[in-house]
């Protein structure tokens, strides 16, 4: 029988509707609005609100937060409707999975600490996911540099995606080494910070589908 997995691809730190409406073209699966205090994608919720409403069906939000406290994660929710919480900051199991939705925990990659699976699931036993990113603890995503792939744990007890430094010349190699559930996409399709390159995207997705063997 043929292999019909895909690789799943977000596109976050979207800004623009002109960038949600491409993204949709391309078929991506989901779209993150950024709402961490410190990011140069963040959108406020309610221009993150006037976004969603232009999404195309079956396109997942996900609202991604950085130690925001609870009542800012809980405004944000009523006001965008996320599909999908994602946290990138210091924030514990309770605290993520007290908000009524599933979320994602991102992994601080840059450091050299050991991530293991058992540890990630002692830490985070309720996480849907996890996303592994190359900035150190304590550091905001969206840095555009890699890290080393072959620390991901082999046996991750959760699906996982991939991001940091992925790029449409190298997000080939990425799923090919790493055989990733996802790739999650900021920086490397983008002109200039919450502005998506819209070439950059259609390469990205093509270079993803070229993995999968769908191209």
């Amino acid at each position: 029988m043929p292999d019909l997995r895909r690789t799943r691809i977000k596109f976050c730190g979207l800004t623009r509707a002109e960038d949600l409406a491409q993204a949709c073209a391309l078929g991506v699966d989901a779209i993150g609005f950024v709402f961490a205090g410190r990011s140069k994608r963040r959108v406020s919720p309610q221009a993150a609100a006037a976004l969603r409403h232009t999404l195309q069906p079956f396109v997942d939000t996900v609202a991604l937060f950085m130690d925001n406290d609870a009542d800012t994660v809980r405004d944000s929710i009523a006001t965008v409707r996320p599909t999908w919480l994602q946290f990138h900051g210091g924030e514990e199991d309770a605290f993520c999975a007290g908000f009524g939705l599933p979320y994602l925990k991102a992994i601080a990659m840059g450091g050299n600490a050991d991530i293991d699976a058992a540890s990630l699931e002692r830490d985070y036993p309720r996480a849907a996911g996890f996303l592994f990113d190359s900035n150190a603890s304590g550091q905001a995503g969206g840095s555009g540099h890699t890290f080393d792939w072959s620390r991901v744990p082999s046996d991750c007890p959760r699906p996982y995606l991939l991001a940091g430094g992925l790029h449409p010349d190298n997000v080939f190699e990425a799923i090919r080494a790493t055989g990733c559930w996802g790739v999650d996409v900021s920086s490397g399709i983008e002109s200039a910070p919450g502005v998506k390159n819209h070439e950059r995207m259609r390469r990205f997705v093509a270079e993803v589908r070229r993995a999968d063997g769908i191209l």
